[in-house]
């Protein structure tokens, strides 16, 4: 169910310090379900799906602009791409050192990085 995913996804960010609002914008149909802030500023849009889940029209549309703007949207289809996608922010911060209370010891941070997502269909690049 897309809520349990959300709950998922949102627990998880602040845990790795960050912050998921819940984006909602009044006469623009279609924006990503998320943005992200994470520690140093950066920030993140993010559309959740189900695994069986699809984009509409409007979301296609979206999602485009924001990449073409320069934005880093990411889609992301159930739980395994949840957890890759929390992955892949632990370890941006902390490789850029902002991974306060984070690090490798006793950790299950997996190390998986964007061309690994890609090839799972669940990361729309830059200006892509």
């Amino acid at each position: 169910m897309e809520k349990d995913i959300e709950k998922k996804f949102v627990d998880g960010i602040k845990k790795i310090g960050g912050r998921a609002y819940k984006f909602v914008s009044p006469g623009n149909a279609g924006v990503p379900d998320r943005i992200v802030v994470l520690p140093g500023g950066r920030v993140i849009f993010v559309e959740l799906k189900t695994e069986t889940g699809r984009l509409t029209g409007r979301q296609k549309i979206q999602i485009r602009t924001l990449s073409r703007l320069g934005c880093e949207v990411w889609k992301l289809y159930g739980e395994d791409h949840v957890e890759a996608f929390l992955a892949e922010m632990a370890g941006r911060l902390f490789t850029d050192g902002l991974a306060e209370g984070l690090g490798t010891e006793g950790g299950d941070r997996r190390e998986i990085y964007p061309a690994q997502l890609s090839k799972e269909g669940c990361l729309f690049y830059p200006g892509a």
